[in-house]
């Protein structure tokens, strides 16, 4: 009887070692996929959410909008400064129109005509001075009126080189600098105006939808997050013992909660740094106990799968 009884504890140690054995092989963690963030662009009223939670959405399509009646006033007002700035780079380039040219031709005659009558009378007052038949002060009028108007002809001529000239250079670079900011500012206002129209970036499932309808988001704050489609990946953590074997891109097997079914995946990170590591020294017994964070990449098969499920990676 007592060897009987021995025979069994022997059997029952045995086969717990062999479980122990088994287990301890096995890599624990959860199915995964990427999770895409679309933040709020601006501080404003959300007016639409096209798409509800769970549903598959493409890249491209609409998932929220935000009120752009205030954008949409600074586009139009930076439509029109680049609007301004494209006619006023036009004007110099085109120089002069013809009825400018024929009025400071005209201006030129002008300054010409009262030239000469004014040294006209500068040499009659000069006579009249000579034959003491006028004062001094006359012909001191008369020197001034000439040389006033000899200054009006140079002014008058200079304005007419200016319109035949056209515009300087420094001018016309000024112009196209101008225009190139205002479209500058143009193509900033525009962005900032799409993005009050959230879309989706990729492919997959609308996961969660953290404001309401009528609720003005804080700017930066999560409006959308969508998980992308394709198959998930077990992130799972390695035991220490198991780090030196394995290599990114080795092929695994991965077993879910609820299947039989075994998946095939590869193993595409794993942390250079253990999850748990003690302050102090660490023995045989201690170092076993670290973990490294893992990915494994399922394959399409898995493709249905749901994300948070557990899964197990059996390790090498």
């Amino acid at each position: 009887m007592l060897l009987h009884r021995l025979l069994l504890l022997l059997i029952s140690l045995l086969f717990l070692s062999a479980c122990n054995d088994q287990d301890s092989n096995i890599a624990l963690g959860t199915l995964e996929r990427e999770r895409v963030i679309h933040p709020a662009t601006s501080s404003e009223v959300l007016i639409a959410l096209p798409v509800i939670s769970g549903q598959v959405v493409k890249q491209g399509q609409v998932i929220a909008q935000f009120d752009s009646v205030l954008q949409q006033a600074l586009v139009d007002k930076a439509d029109a400064q680049r609007q301004q700035a494209q006619a006023n780079l036009d004007k110099v380039l085109n120089g002069a129109r013809v009825e400018e040219v024929a009025a400071a031709n005209a201006k030129v005659a002008a300054a010409k005509a009262a030239l000469t009558q004014s040294e006209a009378n500068f040499q009659r007052a000069k006579l009249l001075v000579k034959d003491k038949l006028a004062s001094q002060e006359t012909l001191d009028r008369a020197i001034a009126n000439k040389d006033e108007n000899s200054a009006n002809l140079e002014s008058a001529q200079q304005q007419l080189n200016e319109l035949a000239n056209g515009a300087r250079i420094e001018d016309i670079q000024i112009a196209k600098a101008q225009l190139q900011a205002s479209i500058a500012e143009l193509k900033a206002q525009q962005k900032q105006l799409d993005d009050l129209t959230i879309t989706a970036t990729r492919d997959g499932y609308l996961d969660n939808l953290p404001w309401n309808i009528g609720e003005r988001v804080t700017k930066g704050s999560p409006v959308a997050i969508v998980l992308a489609s394709g198959a998930p990946y077990a992130r799972v953590y390695i035991p220490e013992p198991y780090r030196v074997k394995l290599k990114k891109g080795m092929a695994l097997s991965v077993t879910v909660d609820g299947l039989n079914q075994q998946f095939t995946g590869e193993l595409t990170w794993i942390s250079s740094e253990p999850a748990f590591t003690p302050y102090y020294a660490l023995n045989q017994e201690e170092r076993a106990r670290l973990m490294y964070l893992a990915e494994v990449q399922l394959d399409k098969s898995a493709v249905e799968l749901a994300s948070g499920v557990p899964a197990q990676v059996i390790l090498p």
